[in-house]
């Protein structure tokens, strides 16, 4: 399995390719996208993405922590933490997309989705 990352960048020249609009209007669009989550995420709304996942921002008590190496108490500060929690949908296709890249001796390459909706995810 390789260890690729995908940019803005490649998600804005993937939207191009897909809808036909300039580079600028989708790089914006990617942009906005991305901005929104984040200012929801900010104002700690959850945002609930269909067949995606659910990004929420969940709010840690302060508590006592202790240093594994010392074992000294240690004071946490309370705090937010964003989770992400993927659809069985996402969790299934990821699945079958890593199966399948083994199958192709770790190729990469897109392949349909519309057989993974066939489970009723």
């Amino acid at each position: 399995m390789t260890n690729k990352t995908v940019t803005r960048a490649q998600l804005a020249d993937t939207v191009r390719r897909k809808v036909r609009l300039s580079r600028a209007e989708c790089t914006a669009l990617v942009e906005m996208l991305l901005n929104e989550i984040m200012a929801c995420l900010e104002r700690s709304e959850a945002v609930k993405l269909s067949s995606f996942g659910n990004f929420v921002v969940r709010v840690k008590a302060a508590r006592v922590g202790r240093n594994p190496k010392t074992g000294a108490t240690v004071p946490i500060t309370a705090r937010r933490v964003l989770v992400f929690k993927p659809s069985p949908f996402f969790k299934h296709s990821v699945d079958v997309g890593a199966a399948r890249q083994l199958e192709w001796g770790g190729q990469g390459g897109e392949f349909p989705l519309g057989d993974l909706r066939t489970d009723n995810y």
